[in-house]
C-alpha cells in the first residue's frame, strides 16, 4: 500500500511527476496569487510534507522579497507543537520551495462548518492551544496579524496548528514608537486599532483576533458581521456585539475583556493565562527549545551554482493520461486518515473545494466541464488533465477562479476535484450548487457520478 508504481517517477499510463531535490511533488493543496502549496513525499523517508512554491519572477516584480524573507524567517524561528513546522528551504533558478509539516485533520474552519458551534469545553481546548502558540510567537517577537479559523489546522489527533505567517511581523518592523503601522488581516477578525491606521501593538491585535475566534467557536457565527464594510468597521470600533445565551457567564466575561476596543485597557495574554475559565483543564505545551540561525535566508535568492540551496526541478514526460493517485495522496485527501469520509455525501456546506467520482472517460469529463463553464462566463485554460476556469465578472473578492484536476483512482474510475483558486467562497459555492459540473456530468448518458463531497 505504501506506494504505487508512480513512486519511482513514472507510471504505466505514461503520466509523470516532478522531483525537486529529494521530494516528489503531487497534487495541489491550495493556491493564491503568488504561490501554490503542493502535497509532496520525501522519497528517502516516505514522509508526507506540504511544499509552498513561490515564483521568483512574481516575487521580484511585486517587490515581495522582504515579505517572503520575513515569512521564512518567522517559520524558522518557531518550534512549537501548536505551530506548523518548516523543515527546509530550497530554490531553483525560477522558484522558491518552502518544505513544511503536512497535517491531515483539515481546517478548524471546516469543523465549525460541518458541526456548527462547538461545546464550551471543546472550544476552550482549542482556544488554550491557540493562546499557547500565540504567546510563544510573541515571546520571540513575532506577530501573526491574520489569525482566523481558516489559518488554524488540525492534525490527525485533533491538535491545533497555527499556519500561514505571510502577514506576520518581526521585531525590526516595529518603529521607534514601539508600534506596527501596516494595516492587514481579515476585516471580521481585525482589531479596531489596526483599522485606525495610527499604529498598534501587534500582541494586543493578535489577542483581539483570538477573542473573535473563541466567539466563533462557541457561537457558530461571527460577533461582527455586516455586508457593508464601513458598517462592519463601526461595529468593531464600538465592540458592538452580544453573546448568545448558551455562553457561560465566565466565558462571556473573558470574551468581553478580550474584545475591548481600547487596547490600553484590554486584557493581556498573561492575564488570560491566569483566568479561571481559561485554566480549566489546561495543559501547558511541551516542546524543545532550539537555536535557529537566519544567516542562510538570503541564500535562496542566490543563483550561484555552488549554493547548497539550489536544486534542479526534474520534470517527467508529458502526461497522456490523468495522474494516477497513489495511496499516500488518497489518504491525505481524507481528514484524520479516515477513508470512509473521502466520498461521503455532504450537501450544502460552504467550503472551498468540491470533488466527485465518475466512471466517465477523462476526455469526456473535460469536455462536459468546458461545456458547463463557458455559458457561465468562465475563460477555460487546459493543461493535460488540469483546467483553470477564470470568471469574467468581478465578484465580492475579485474574479472567481476555479482550479480543476482529474485523477485516476482505478482504471474505470476517476475523481474530479474542483478547488477555489481565487475570489469569494460563497460565490464558488453557489456556482457549484446551482448548475455546475456535478449536475451537468450526471446528465451525460455515459457518465455515472458515484457520489459528491463538498469540502
Amino acid at each position: 500500500m505504501a506506494t504505487s508504481s508512480r513512486s519511482g517517477g513514472g507510471s504505466s499510463g505514461g503520466s509523470g511527476r516532478t522531483r525537486v531535490g529529494r521530494y516528489e511533488l503531487g497534487r495541489t493543496l491550495g493556491e493564491g496569487s503568488f504561490a501554490k502549496v503542493k502535497f509532496a513525499r520525501n522519497v528517502e523517508t516516505n514522509e508526507n510534507v506540504a511544499i509552498k512554491i513561490l515564483d521568483k519572477e512574481k516575487v521580484l516584480k511585486h517587490k515581495m522579497i522582504g515579505q517572503i524573507k520575513r515569512e521564512i524567517s518567522t517559520m524558522k524561528l518557531i518550534r512549537h507543537p501548536n505551530v506548523i513546522r518548516m523543515y527546509e528551504v530550497m530554490a531553483s533558478k525560477t522558484k522558491i520551495y518552502i518544505v513544511m509539516e503536512f497535517v491531515t485533520g483539515g481546517e478548524l474552519f471546516d469543523k465549525i462548518v460541518t458541526k456548527g458551534r462547538l461545546k464550551e469545553d471543546e472550544a476552550r481546548k482549542y482556544f488554550q492551544q491557540l493562546i499557547n502558540a500565540v504567546d510563544y510567537c510573541h515571546s520571540r517577537g513575532i506577530y501573526h496579524r491574520d489569525l482566523k479559523p481558516e489559518n488554524l489546522l488540525l492534525d490527525a489527533n485533533g491538535v491545533l496548528k497555527v499556519s500561514d505567517f505571510g502577514l506576520s511581523a518581526l521585531p525590526q518592523q516595529v518603529r521607534e514608537d514601539g508600534l506596527l503601522h501596516t494595516t492587514c488581516g481579515t476585516p471580521n477578525y481585525v482589531a479596531p486599532e489596526v483599522i485606525n491606521n495610527k499604529g498598534y501593538d501587534g500582541a494586543m491585535a493578535d489577542l483581539w483576533s483570538c477573542g473573535v475566534i473563541l466567539f466563533v467557536l462557541m457561537a457558530g457565527y461571527l460577533p461582527f458581521e455586516e455586508s457593508n464594510l464601513m458598517a462592519l468597521y463601526k461595529k468593531i470600533f464600538k465592540a458592538e456585539f452580544s453573546c448568545p445565551p448558551w455562553f457561560s457567564s465566565s466565558a462571556k466575561k473573558l470574551i468581553k475583556k478580550i474584545l475591548d476596543p481600547n487596547p490600553s485597557t484590554r486584557i493581556t495574554i498573561a492575564e488570560v493565562l491566569e483566568n479561571d475559565w481559561f485554566k480549566k483543564g489546561y495543559q501547558p505545551p511541551v516542546f524543545q527549545q532550539e537555536d535557529v540561525s537566519l544567516d542562510d535566508i538570503n541564500a535562496i535568492f542566490n543563483e550561484s551554482t555552488d549554493s547548497p540551496y539550489l536544486v534542479v526541478e526534474r520534470r517527467e514526460e508529458r502526461s497522456t493520461t490523468p495522474v494516477t493517485m497513489n495511496a499516500f495522496e488518497l489518504i491525505s485527501k481524507s481528514q484524520g486518515l479516515d477513508l470512509g469520509s473521502l466520498f461521503e455525501k455532504q450537501m450544502g456546506l460552504v467550503k472551498r473545494e468540491t470533488r466527485f467520482t465518475s466512471k466517465c472517460p477523462a476526455n469526456e469529463i473535460i469536455s462536459k466541464i468546458e461545456q458547463a463553464a463557458l455559458p457561465l462566463g468562465f475563460d477555460v485554460k487546459k493543461n493535460n488533465y488540469k483546467l483553470k476556469l477564470h470568471g469574467e465578472k468581478t465578484g465580492r473578492k475579485g474574479h472567481l477562479s476555479i482550479a480543476t484536476e482529474i485523477f485516476e483512482v482505478a482504471p474505470s474510475l476517476h475523481m474530479v476535484e474542483l478547488r477555489k483558486a481565487g475570489g469569494d467562497t460563497l460565490e464558488f459555492h453557489m456556482v457549484m450548487k446551482l448548475r455546475f459540473m456535478p449536475i451537468e456530468i450526471a446528465r451525460y448518458p455515459k457518465c455515472a457520478v458515484v457520489e459528491k463531497q463538498d469540502l
